[in-house]
């Protein structure tokens, strides 16, 4: 997948398949449903999706996991700089992802540092293990070198070597992020990616459903150590806590939270997204200098006064209908998810009009800002 219709990154790469839900974001995931209809026996998703014993059907992911090693070389092949989205159709830190499969994928990372590498994933926890264990550096070095060494010049393992042994290890060039629907997720999710070295620390609010707050996150750090928080006392005085050198230097000092990407949910079933939730992580974002990037509405877009509002069910009637938070969910029609209701949110209008109707504009305004951070 050299091209992607994914817009915040050019292409995907995909030398694992298979995941499961985890949190109600996975609800309506789209690789779920991709691989429901390319999971016949021969297909590329076969094995991989539980199958109803009445009727024959796909039913979504059954947690196997596939490693597929004719695509593990393909960003290798790709010689122009591009951001690739790692695993679109799994999670690299599912349970039943091994190491070695890791190790393989991160050496192929490292030999292409013409790239920028995004990493997403719902499971933080395992990803940071991973990525804080003392003799990883040392595997994907030998990775490198009994895969894939007869392809390269002499010398060039001492210049990887010596670019996986810097101070940014893992990877200069890894982008990794979390998957963020709800202020619960958030609170799950975000320490654990700001415990995890990165060149990039990116989330992915999308699909959005229910506001977040990202203060507690929006701190700054040391780009010496990037081990922990800088601040109070520290920071008056000009030290990082953990490695106790100077950060009067803005050079030295950044955001946890380099990007955050946003977005509402597409698809059969999609569920609204209050314009308030994703108007609140804009300007959370334009407040700590934080690349913002709004992706699409999805499915519905807020109602505007001029307009009948109008519901399309879930089997495609037209209805006028307002879909209001909160009082009114009880009153909609089948679909609805009664969980989106929030006291403290004001009420909303919305209508179904499509994806590409929807567009990505907010408030007549497109973001489409990425980090400044590039290999």
């Amino acid at each position: 997948a050299d091209k992607t219709s994914i817009e915040w990154t050019d292409a995907t790469w995909n030398p694992i398949r298979g995941c499961s839900r985890v949190s109600p974001g996975c609800k309506h995931c789209y690789a779920e449903g991709v691989a429901n209809r390319f999971s016949g026996p021969g297909q590329a998703y076969e094995g991989l999706v539980h199958i109803g014993k009445a009727d024959g059907k796909p039913l979504g992911w059954n947690g196997h996991i596939k490693f597929f090693k004719k695509h593990l070389l393909d960003p290798i092949r790709w010689k122009r700089p591009r951001r690739i989205f790692v695993n679109s159709m799994s999670d690299l830190f599912h349970e039943n992802v091994t190491d070695e499969m890791r190790d393989r994928i991160f050496a192929v990372m490292a030999l292409c540092p013409q790239h920028a590498f995004q990493v997403l994933t719902k499971r933080p926890e395992e990803m940071r293990d991973y990525l804080c264990t003392s003799e990883l550096r040392n595997r994907i070095v030998l990775q490198m070198q009994t895969q894939f060494g007869p392809g390269y010049p002499q010398g060039f393992y001492a210049d990887i070597r010596e670019w996986v042994d810097n101070d940014d290890f893992p990877l200069p060039n890894l982008w990794l992020g979390v998957s963020v629907e709800n202020q619960k997720t958030a609170d799950e999710r975000i320490p654990l990616l700001l415990q995890t070295p990165a060149a990039v620390r990116f989330l992915s609010c999308e699909p959005l459903l229910g506001p977040v707050n990202l203060d507690a996150y929006m701190v700054e750090d040391c780009l010496r150590c990037r081990s922990g928080y800088v601040q109070g006392w520290a920071l008056e005085r000009g030290y990082c806590e953990h490695c106790f050198k100077h950060i009067t230097d803005p050079v030295h000092v950044r955001k946890h939270l380099d990007w955050l990407i946003a977005g509402g949910e597409s698809g059969r079933g999609a569920r609204p997204m209050h314009p308030d939730w994703v108007r609140s992580l804009r300007d959370q974002c334009a407040a700590a200098g934080v690349p913002f990037f709004f992706k699409q509405w999805g499915e519905w877009i807020p109602w505007e006064q001029e307009q009948a509002p109008c519901w399309i069910s879930q089997h495609g009637t037209s209805e006028d209908h307002h879909a209001l938070f909160p009082e009114n969910i009880a009153d909609d029609p089948p679909g609805w998810d009664s969980g989106l209701g929030y006291e403290e949110e004001t009420h909303a209008a919305f209508q179904r009009v499509g994806k590409k109707s929807a567009g990505h504009l907010l408030d007549g305004v497109e973001h489409h800002a990425f980090p400044g951070v590039l290999p």
